[in-house]
């Protein structure tokens, strides 16, 4: 396996253009890939010009930077495994009453999985991605372990949980020391076309974030029939609602309950298809309880062990204790209690220095 030639996987946007560049200076073999995930004739929701990874400016903006750079690139076809992996997961838990966190799943089952297959074919030793977050390797632990970018506002490694140790034995962050100014600052300087592209915001499958507008068009006979069920407050019915997979835990605009204040989801319950609404401070929740588990820089909490836990990306990593922890579950008690705790979304524990000790899916109570 040939040790300097590294994939890079190439969304078409300033990061990845410059994770691919510095590689390409440090004298790697660098061969660029864009995967085609998914198309906008068949997801829907495309503005008037389509535009974001996987259309086709993303892909010509790729190959733009590479051909510039002098490396090749290649635009791989990964639909049916994004299909059945990331979008199929996305569709069932808003079914189930969850919220799911698609980049977790697309990280782990494609950008990793897929793109190692393929890196493995070109003889490759790395995958590399421009992705704010950092390798080491712990010849103490015997194990490589991931741990917060420079940038802690653009740091991803909330997203990148799901990692197992192979994947990250042979990943490469060259963004990592680096914050957003300074790669903006680097593509500016080396004249790279998307030096001033502005970032991709919403998930990219869902280009208008009308997940609702998704659902329909992708399940339309599910959605057409699926049951309505009551809005309950403080154990009275105030309304009827349209359907569980259409609300997530702490939404208040949409409910259009005649409450005369503000309200917010708390609960889904699947099984009698009612919808807890409670007052904001209701929402608080000190214990949070995470299934899927994998273990990152260590390979076991114990009980009693001081962490500091993440419950969405753009969360602040706080003080919490390790109540139960195995290979399957961990459960954690914060320090302070978190606002609308939610189902489907990852927990990501870190401990003092930024590494992440481990990962899962936070489950119902």
């Amino acid at each position: 396996m040939n040790e300097k030639r590294v994939i890079v996987a190439m969304s078409g946007g300033v990061d990845s253009s410059v994770a691919a560049a510095l590689l390409h200076q440090q004298g790697y073999e660098v061969i660029g890939v864009t995967m085609k995930t998914w198309g906008f004739m068949e997801v829907g929701g495309a503005p008037k010009h389509e535009s974001g990874c996987c259309s086709l400016d993303a892909i010509f903006d790729a190959k733009n930077v590479a051909t510039n750079l002098g490396f090749p690139h290649y635009t791989v076809d990964f639909t049916k495994a994004f299909e059945e992996a990331v979008i199929e997961n996305f569709v069932d838990e808003y079914l189930n009453g969850r919220t799911p966190n698609p980049c977790v799943v697309c990280n782990r089952k494609i950008k990793w999985e897929e793109l190692l297959k393929k890196a493995d074919s070109l003889d490759a030793k790395y995958v590399a991605t421009g992705h704010y977050a950092m390798v080491d390797y712990n010849s103490t632990s015997d194990r490589y372990t991931l741990r917060y970018s420079k940038d802690n506002r653009k740091d991803q490694t909330y997203a990148l949980w799901g990692l197992t140790e192979e994947s990250l034995s042979r990943t490469l962050f060259p963004l990592g020391h680096l914050t957003k100014d300074e790669v903006r600052k680097l593509a500016g300087e080396l004249k790279l076309k998307t030096a001033n592209k502005p970032d991709s915001q919403e998930i990219c499958f869902v280009a208008d974030d009308n997940y609702e507008r998704f659902l329909r068009e992708r399940i339309p006979d599910v959605m057409e029939n699926i049951e309505q069920g009551d809005f309950v407050y403080h154990g009275e019915k105030v309304g009827k609602h349209k359907g569980i997979p259409l609300y997530t835990i702490g939404q208040r605009r949409g409910l259009n309950l005649p409450l005369g204040k503000p309200v917010y989801v708390k609960e889904i319950n699947t099984e009698t298809k009612t919808i807890e609404i409670a007052d904001k401070e209701e929402l608080l929740e000190s214990f949070v309880t995470a299934e899927d588990i994998n273990y990152v820089s260590k390979t076991s909490l114990k009980q009693g062990e001081i962490v500091f836990g993440k419950i969405r990306y753009a969360d602040r990593a706080a003080k919490a204790e390790v109540i139960e922890a195995d290979s399957s579950i961990i459960k954690i008690k914060f320090d302070e209690p978190k606002n609308a705790v939610t189902p489907g979304q990852s927990l990501v524990l870190y401990d003092e220095l930024g590494y992440v000790l481990a990962g899962g899916v936070i489950s119902k109570k």
